[in-house]
């Protein structure tokens, strides 16, 4: 489990085939490792990956065929959001994420907000159909592995803003109109969502 707060940007520095899937390196750079051991979980651009090896700072991990096939930005030499699994005692900054991407998103624009100097932008994305009726205003999404909140939502449709301290401290600043973003919604809207689709079907299960 995850909160969406970011602690370090990290870089994938090596990527090779592994079974059906990939293993990749990350350099973790400024990420604490000293707490990480092999088996425990970290996100990486809101993926919720198990390390398999650690030297210092140089985090492996392996990347099942699934996992590829639903998620973005894992490339060779793309920089990622990092993020060490919560621990019971820790502050919840952001909201409940599970490092599970439910999919991928499109950015339709990201711009500063007009009239604000240019400290804060808006970041337009266009959700899958499946995803979309899970995202509400004023509902919390993870994009990237970022907690944000969602400030409108149009068909497929939302924005956020992102403030200054989040372009400033993740990846979400590279974003360009046309760029694929990881989604992971909010649960809280997922089981509200199946407890509905159960009473209307009869309470069937």
């Amino acid at each position: 489990m995850f909160t969406g707060i970011i602690q370090a940007v990290g870089r994938v520095v090596a990527d090779a085939p592994a079974g059906e899937g990939r293993r990749i390196a990350v350099d973790g750079r400024a990420l604490d490792v000293a707490d990480i051991a092999i088996g425990d979980s970290v996100a990486v651009n809101g993926c919720c990956l198990t390390v398999v090896a650690l030297d210092g700072p140089l985090m492996r991990f392996d990347v099942s065929a699934e996992s590829l096939a639903r998620i973005a930005g894992l490339r060779l030499g793309a920089d990622v959001n990092l993020e060490k699994s919560l621990r019971l005692a820790d502050r919840l900054g952001g909201h409940l994420v599970q490092g599970h991407v439910d999919g991928t998103g499109t950015v339709i624009a990201f711009a500063p907000v007009a009239g604000d100097d240019g400290r804060n932008w808006r970041l337009d994305v266009d959700a899958p159909h499946e995803l979309a009726r899970f995202i509400a205003p004023k509902g919390s999404i993870a994009i990237d592995g970022v907690s944000l909140t969602v400030n409108g939502v149009a068909g497929t449709r939302f924005d956020v803003n992102l403030i200054p301290h989040t372009l400033a401290v993740t990846t979400l600043r590279e974003l360009a109109a046309g760029a694929r973003v990881n989604l992971e919604v909010d649960m809280m809207a997922r089981y509200a969502a199946r407890l509905l689709e159960a009473e209307r079907g009869g309470g069937q299960t």
